[in-house]
Parts: structure tokens; sequence; C-alpha cells
């Protein structure tokens, strides 16, 4: 037996794959011109943003060494000092005067003294003030119907006039109330810290992301109370040469719903859901203006680059096809996305938003994932339609979930093709013929069980010619055991004519009529066919075509000369010998054909004696050596109740032959 073809890989026409490609095409142009105005949306930006927030904060980064200290104006200061907040200015002298004894390079106060308190106080703290204190300021801008007005809170005079400097310490919070950038002030707080301290680069970077150190309380954090007497409650040279903040910093840090004093949301936030107190994130610009941390964005040509690539890239992803690889393709390619935009973070402190190419990739693929998805239900729609009236829901459910089984347009296999034919219909359908209703009854009778059994044993029926049927076995799918399927096919076709026939004696006696009976001939071929859809381009038929179609037909119409229902090309036979007895009839020449062709047939009871019998009785049928009265005839015939009819045919032909 040969071993089955693997099945071959369905591939869209030549017209299916350009206007696939063409489709294709136009939803990557769509893309990238609905990407373009959905990023002026402010939404848009925010949801940018927002992935700044967890790419920039997702390998939890520290405070840089050697950075500022916090002191912290806390809980347990408020109740050490058991003061009303706000205290007096000449505490806050007395831990001016403790910080400088203790080493602190650069202090400040973020803490608003814009208005003149007792004389005392105020004296006080303007004597321990120096040009190593910064003092800070606010700025604020107040939009109403009538006016726009900027309001601007600066330190005492007679502080600065000290010495001591002023830092606006207004902070610039996004459009979701969330601390990302530089605030753009030549004299902000941290930049005025960093300028004291002689720290600060040569350019600003106002407006620039900052990079975010952990959430509240990372930074190293004294109780303002510990350092009024650091030489007793800290270790030794804790501030030296350190930049000291002074300011407001709750110990718990207070939640995003419930709001705080001095406290904002960062990138942090979307990890912990707390605040981060002013102070803390003064700290934070302050060492992003001394490391040079800050992040700038991507300008739009190489933001606009970034999201053309990813249009290439889901184009290339989907151009052939799409299925479970795309969507691994597609993970991996996400993650890629934002790998890359961490890589530019870390590594070129370049902030390239990954909601582009994202949505990008995204929308080209699955776009083109759904049009597949249609197209593929559309095709299996038309798949149910073209074959379920020849072939068994089976096997049609089976084409619909697997199409690639299937090759429409003509292709080269091997079938096994059987051609069934009931003996002498014209006759009967003479006797009908003013009975059509009768008539047409009858056919369908005998068409549907006959039917129903081909397509049982996964045969295609290829068409009907009035009470003919043409089937054929290992097309559309591929059946290693088609030869084998066709004979138990035609077996059972012979058990179902029995049946009705069973049927139509008893309605006949029961009418007092005599019955039709019916006798089907079948012949069987099996041989390289073309099979696929043939007609013309408004209509067509799923058929096959080629010289083992012609055999097949001629061996049903020989069927009757031999006296047997069935009969097999040399093919078949050979394909069924394990499973069935095949015996030789003849050596029969086929019109358009020139070399003789062996026939057979299948028989179910027969001794092996008998069969070598047969076989000496062919080869001298063949040698031309047997005449009419040899008792070879009787012998086989009782031997081989199957093929009596045979072997009287025969013996008919050889005594006209003789007669001759």
């Amino acid at each position: 037996m040969r071993a089955p073809k693997k099945p071959r890989q369905v591939r869209p026409a030549g017209g299916q794959a350009e206007s696939r490609r063409l489709r294709l095409l136009v939803l990557s142009l769509t893309v990238l011109i609905a990407i373009s105005f959905l990023s002026r949306l402010p939404a848009w930006s925010l949801l940018e943003l927002r992935s700044f927030d967890y790419l920039s904060t997702v390998d939890d980064p520290r405070p840089p060494p050697g950075g500022p200290v916090i002191v912290a104006i806390d809980e347990p200061s408020l109740a050490d000092i058991n003061a009303q907040w706000p205290w007096p200015r000449s505490l806050h002298a007395q831990l001016i005067t403790q910080l400088r004894a203790a080493g602190a390079r650069v202090i400040g106060l973020d803490i608003i003294l814009a208005e003149p308190s007792t004389q005392e106080n105020d004296n006080a703290i303007t004597g321990a003030v120096g040009p190593d204190v910064v003092l800070a300021g606010d700025e604020t801008l107040i939009e109403t119907p009538q006016a726009t007005q900027l309001i601007r809170v600066t330190p005492l005079q007679q502080l600065t006039e000290a010495g001591a400097k002023t830092g606006i310490a207004s902070v610039d919070l996004g459009g979701d109330g969330t601390f990302r950038r530089i605030p753009a002030y030549e004299d902000g707080f941290a930049a005025t810290l960093a300028k004291a301290s002689g720290t600060i680069s040569a350019t600003l970077p106002a407006g620039q992301l900052i990079q975010s150190f952990g959430p509240a309380r990372s930074y190293p954090t004294v109780s303002y109370y510990q350092a009024l007497d650091p030489a007793h409650l800290l270790p030794p040279d804790y501030f030296k040469g350190r930049v000291v903040l002074v300011g407001l910093s709750l110990q718990n840090a207070p939640v995003i719903d419930k709001g705080g004093v001095d406290a904002f949301a960062t990138p942090y936030t979307v990890h912990t859901g707390t605040l981060t107190s002013g102070v803390e994130i003064q700290a934070t610009i302050y060492d992003n203006i001394r490391r040079g941390l800050s992040i700038e964005e991507a300008r739009l040509p190489v933001v606009a680059a970034c999201i053309l690539i990813s249009v290439l890239l889901a184009a290339a992803t989907v151009w052939r096809s799409t299925g479970w690889l795309t969507i691994v393709t597609s993970a991996a390619a996400l993650l890629a996305f934002a790998a890359l935009s961490f890589a530019g973070i870390r590594l070129a402190h370049i902030f390239v938003a990954p909601l582009g190419p994202t949505v990008a990739y995204i929308s080209v693929v699955f776009g083109q994932a759904a049009f597949d998805y249609a197209e593929e239900r559309r095709n299996k729609r038309q798949i149910i339609r073209a074959f379920a009236q020849y072939i068994s829901p089976d096997l049609v459910r089976r084409l619909s979930q697997d199409p690639s089984q299937l090759k429409l347009g003509g292709e080269r296999r091997t079938l096994s093709v059987l051609f069934s034919d009931v003996r002498g219909f014209t006759t009967i359908a003479e006797t009908l013929k003013d009975d059509p209703e009768q008539l047409t009854g009858l056919i369908n009778r005998l068409l549907t069980p006959l039917s129903d059994v081909v397509m049982d044993h996964g045969g295609t029926i290829d068409k009907y010619m009035g009470d003919c049927i043409m089937a054929f076995w290992n097309a559309p799918l591929d059946d290693p055991d088609h030869a084998l399927h066709a004979v138990k096919a035609s077996l059972a076709m012979q058990a179902a004519i029995s049946s009705l026939n069973r049927e139509l004696e008893r309605e006949a006696a029961m009418r007092g009529g005599r019955p039709h009976v019916l006798k089907m001939g079948v012949g069987i071929n099996t041989g390289e066919c073309i099979v696929g859809n043939m007609g013309s381009t408004r209509r067509f038929d799923y058929s096959c075509l080629g010289d083992s179609v012609n055999l097949a037909s001629r061996l049903e119409g020989a069927s009757k000369n031999y006296g047997v229902a069935l009969l097999l090309g040399e093919e078949t036979a050979r394909l069924v010998a394990g499973t069935y007895t095949v015996v030789e009839l003849d050596r029969i020449i086929v019109k358009g054909r020139t070399v003789p062709s062996p026939v057979y047939t299948v028989v179910h009871k027969a001794e092996a004696e008998a069969l070598a019998a047969h076989q000496a009785f062919i080869a001298a049928k063949y040698a031309g050596t047997f005449a009419p009265s040899d008792p070879a005839f009787d012998r086989l015939a009782a031997d081989i109740p199957e093929l009596a009819g045979y072997y009287v045919i025969v013996r008919e032909a050889l005594v006209e032959s003789g007669e001759e």
C-alpha cells in the first residue's frame, strides 16, 4: 500500500494574496493617520506619562550617594517640641546654628517666611541666616474670568539682606496632578541649593522629566528635634559636608485619596498609592540637577519614526498569514518596545513613549487578524456550501476546521473512482412513463441510501447521472485507505439495493402487482487524476478528470458482461487484496488504450483450492486451451457460486466462437 501523502499547505491564490496585501497597506496607513490625530489629545499625553511612571521606576532606583539629608518636621518633633505650628522663628534660628556647627554645607528651609512675626523671633533668624541658607518662596498663577494674576511670595527682605538666598519651591504638576518635571524656574529652590553648594550643571534642565528615587521616606531623614541636638541624638559627623533640607515630612505618608499638607503624587504613586512630601521632592530635584539624571522627551520626528517602524514590523509579522505564532511574535514585540523605552531612560536619559509604537503594532496586527478571521469564516461557509451536498457532515467539519487539507482550482492526486448504475432502469422508466411521481419517488428512494453509503464511507459524490452515481475517495481530504473504503462502500451499496428490493416486494404484494427488481453494477478504478473546481467562471463543480476516471466508467459498464456486480481495476485490486479475496476475470482493452487491462472482482466464500483452480482456469482462458465441454466450468461454478454466472458467460462465448 502506498504511503499517504501529507496534506498540502493552502496558500491564497494570486488575486487573493494581492487583495490581502492591499488591505494590509490600507490598514497600516489608516493606523498611522489615526495615531497622528489621537496623539494630539490630552488623554494620550497622560497615558504616555503614565507609561513613563512605570518604566522609570520599574527597577526601583535609590537616591544617589552623597545626596541631601532631610530634617523632617514630623509627628515625633511636634510631640517633643510641644509647640503650636508654626513654630517660633527663633527655633529655626537655633536649628540653623546647630546644622552649621555640625558641618552642613548648605541649609535649605522649605518653609515660607514671608510675613513678619515678633521682633525678637525675626531678629533671631536674621542673625542666623547667611549665604549658606536657602529660604523657600512661592509662585502662584491665579486665573479668573476677569484676569490672570501671577503672585510671587518671597521671604522677608531683612532675611535676604542678611545674605540668605531665595528659591521658588513651587512645583509643576501634570494634568493628572502628578509631579514629573523639573520646575521651570531659574531661581527654583533646588536649583538655588545646587548653586549654593557649587554643584549645579551648566544648563538648568527646566521642563525635563524627573527621575524619582523610591517612594516616600527614601532619602536619609532625621526628625527636627534630633537635628536640634545632633551631638547627642545623631551619629558623629552626620551632617558634615552635606546639603540639608528642612520641611514638613510626615512619617506616615498620606494616601493619595486623602491628600496631605505639602505632599504630592510622584511616579512611585502608581506602585504605592501614597504621596511624597514637598521637601523630599526638592531633594529629588536637587539630585537630578547635580547628577544630570533628568530625562528628555524624544522629539516628534523620533517618535514618528518609531511609530512608522512599528507599523512596518507589524505588517511584516502578518504579511503572509496570522495564527498562534502571531500572538507570540506580538507579545515579544510589545515587550521589546517597553524594553527599548526603558533602555533609553537608563542609558541615554531620553524617553521615547512606547504607547504610540505599541498601539500602532497592536492595531495593525489584530486588525489584520480580524480581517483574516472574517475571511476564514467566509471561506468555511463557502466550503460547507460547496461540499455539504457531496461528502459527509464529518468531512465537511474537518474541511471547515482545517482548510489547508483542501486545494481548490485543480491538483493531481491518486483517487479511487466509483461508478454505479442500475441495470435495466431504462425499462423501468419506460414502464412508469405515465406516472412521473412514482418514477421520481423511486429514483429518490434509490439514490438516497446509495448516497448515504458513499458519504458514510468518506467518499465524495461527484455527480448524479439519472440512476448513476459517480463518486471518488482521497479528495478533498487525504484518505490513505481510499481504495479499501471505495470497495467497502460498493458492497454496502449492494446491501442497500437488496434492502430496497425487499421493501418494493412488500409494497407490490400489498398492491397485488409485480415489483420492480433493481440490480446494480459497480466499477472501481484507482489511479492518478486531476481533481478540483471545474466548469465556468459562473458555475463549477468539484470534480475529477483523467484516464483512470474513464476506466472506472468502462468497468461499471463491463460488469454485466462478466455476470458480477462489482468490477475492479488492477491497482484497486492490489490495494484491497489484503482485506478481500480478489480474483482476476479477464483482460480488456478499453477505448483509448492499446494495452489490455486486467479486471477483478471480490468473492466472499471460496476455498484456497477453488481459488487456485480459478487461477488455472484464467491462464487456460488466456491461452485459448479451454473447450466448452471442459468439466472445470461446472466444478468451478459449484465451488465458487458467486462466479457461476461468469463461468456461464465464458462458456457461451466459447460456444459462439466455435459456431463461427
